[in-house]
């Protein structure tokens, strides 16, 4: 199975201009993004997908794979399919979030791995939420599946809610997808829905068009940066 890892990298984050080239303890956020995929062995390539020259050249200068995109896409999705147009001999894309420094090639192995069963066009990751704070915290992604693994709804309150105790576990999506490269090209040009709107999830836009969406369920914990509230956590954890 061919397979190609591409990390979209905008400049123009609203809730934090610059991401991709803060300083980590030496190495920029992208910097890390690349070398934690490049480790995984069932990627045939990696490459950087910006609409930046800044960052597109500071991928270059580390020796990574960079290409320029356009300005006008909203999703990473798009940015994907962008370059994805140029691998039609890749059969499965992994869109690997550029605000995951943390990132392990064992997670990206295990989303992968999910492609050995045919019916499975559209991957992502999940992990049991362990701190509560995250259950209430709007930028931590919540999930809930059904016994197939197939995800039902993915929302930023808790779901389902706990107004009744229970021992449900709750799930946290963590923003690794993968896609069959012909599911990748029709899902890219899928009209919004207000369900998405809602949520500001993308996600939600493949679910109410009728696509299924497989998830993996990953003990690796890699906390993203969305906004620069969250840096000072994610470099309590890069030792080196």
């Amino acid at each position: 199975m061919r397979v190609l890892g591409v990390i979209p990298a905008r400049y123009a984050s609203s809730r934090f201009p610059g991401k991709p080239l803060i300083d980590l303890k030496g190495k920029s956020m992208i910097q890390r993004v690349y070398e934690g995929a490049s480790a995984c062995p069932q990627l045939t390539d990696l490459v950087v997908a910006t609409d930046d020259e800044l960052i597109l050249d500071h991928v270059l200068g580390f020796g990574g794979k960079a290409v320029m995109t356009s300005t006008q896409h909203t999703t990473g999705t798009e940015r994907c399919q962008e370059v994805a147009k140029n691998f039609p001999d890749m059969e499965v894309i992994v869109n690997i979030q550029g605000d995951e420094p943390l990132v392990k090639h064992e997670q990206l192995s295990t989303l992968i791995q999910l492609f050995n069963r045919p019916e499975v066009a559209i991957g992502t990751l999940i992990i049991p939420i362990k701190d509560e704070a995250d259950l209430h915290n709007v930028n931590r992604v919540k999930v809930v599946t059904n016994q197939y693994g197939e995800a039902l709804c993915f929302s930023r309150n808790a779901i389902p809610s706990n107004y009744f105790p229970s021992a449900v576990i709750y799930y946290r999506h963590l923003g690794l997808y993968a896609y069959r490269n012909a599911t990748l090209a029709e899902i890219s040009q899928l009209p919004t829905c207000e369900w998405e709107k809602s949520e500001s999830l993308e996600q939600l836009r493949w679910l109410h068009a009728g696509h299924r969406i497989y998830t993996a369920t990953t003990l690796i914990e890699t906390p993203n940066i969305d906004c620069p509230e969250d840096v000072e956590r994610v470099l309590s954890l890069i030792h080196s």
